[in-house]
Parts: C-alpha cells; structure tokens; sequence
C-alpha cells in the first residue's frame, strides 16, 4: 500500500511539475555555447554558438525571432523525441512560437545565430 501512495504522489508531481523539468533556460543548460546580449521587460537576445556535433541541451524558448550568422545544418529534437533537420544560410530568419526543444549541430562547420525572445 505505502509503495502505491509514493507512485500516485510520484506521477501527480511529474504531471505538475514534467514540462518545467525540460523548459530549461538555454542560457542555463548551455553557458559555453549560449550568451545573453540583451534583457529588458521587453526582449532577451542570446548568441548561440555550437562546434560541429555539439548540443545545446533540452531547454524552452518563448515567441523568438532568430538570424543565422553562418551557413549550416541543423538538427531540433522535441521532448516526446521527434526531430527534425534544417539546413540555413547566412542572413536566414525564421519565427517560431514558444517551444522546448534541443539544437545539434549536424553540419561540418561552426554555427553562429542570435535568437530574439519576445516578453509579454
């Protein structure tokens, strides 16, 4: 009986609390690769950069904007383990809407971008 009390209370604190364990700030997760420029009430702007092969590590953004800096390719994986690949060109910018996720560097080349996170 105490053994599926301490299951039930396992499972309502990772129903409750599950999404912040991966909604991680970047900056946080990946300090080597991830900078912030810029934080105000309004916006967060972070410099990401990632070697060949490296990872950001499972983190969350709100609404962004980001700028690709460099030629590359890109690997974003979700929580529930889909991914997908995107190659970007210097000069590329892209809109998403909130998300957790993480970034692979798949390409052969260093990748620089500066993301745009909107506040409410």
């Amino acid at each position: 009986m105490k053994t599926l009390v301490v299951f039930f209370i396992f499972v309502t604190l990772m129903l409750v609390y599950g999404k912040s364990i991966y909604a991680q700030d970047a900056a946080k997760v990946a300090p080597d690769k991830v900078k912030v420029l810029l934080e105000n009430d309004k916006v967060r702007v972070l410099d990401f950069k990632l070697k060949p092969g490296e990872s950001t590590g499972m983190h969350s953004h709100p609404n962004y904007v980001i700028y690709f800096l460099k030629d590359g390719k890109m690997q974003t994986t979700l929580p529930d383990g889909k991914s997908s690949e995107m190659v970007v060109k210097a000069g590329d910018t892209h809109w998403s809407e909130a998300v957790v996720h993480n970034n692979k560097n798949i390409g052969k080349s260093d990748s620089h971008a500066i993301v745009i996170e909107l506040k409410k």
